[in-house]
């Protein structure tokens, strides 16, 4: 990476946020765009990866067009109890997971089948590790465009 210009680099980001393309070799059409070679691209991605510029790179699915449901959920963890976020985090169903300074101090996404799942995860969690779930289902879905233009 260190051949590559910032701006290059810069270009390369803005161009996998907005413009990323489903082709069967999506890092050769990037490095045309950018002025790179693939396999510059490619290396530059595994370098910002390592580094923790990026944290993942894939697909955001729409998950209620498949037919599952999501759920933002909150619960209080004790403090001496911090390995129940990782456990809880680390669950496929489990998209998103945040600490916060307040009585519900973890709060999590969850994606799920169905109304069904949820209860069945949910009922699960609490069991497992002596938590009350508190489920806050979306009334209204808005889909913010979330581009960070470098």
């Amino acid at each position: 990476m260190k051949k590559c210009s910032e701006e290059k680099i810069k270009k390369l980001l803005n161009i996998l946020q907005e413009d990323f393309p489903l082709v069967s070799e999506p890092f050769k059409f990037v490095a045309k765009k950018t002025g790179l070679a693939e396999e510059e691209v490619i290396d530059i991605l595994k370098e910002l990866k390592e580094k923790g510029i990026i944290r993942h790179f894939g697909a955001s699915i729409n998950s209620h067009k498949l037919g599952y449901i999501t759920c933002l959920c909150a619960t209080s963890i004790p403090e001496n109890k911090e390995e129940i976020i990782y456990k809880i985090a680390e669950l496929p169903e489990i998209t998103h997971a945040y600490l916060r300074e307040h009585r519900l101090n973890f709060w999590f996404t969850t994606v799920t089948k169905s109304q069904k799942e949820l209860e069945k995860l949910c009922e699960k969690l609490e069991k497992t590790f002596k938590i009350k779930i508190k489920k806050f289902p979306a009334l209204k879905k808005f889909k913010v465009k979330a581009v960070f233009e470098v």
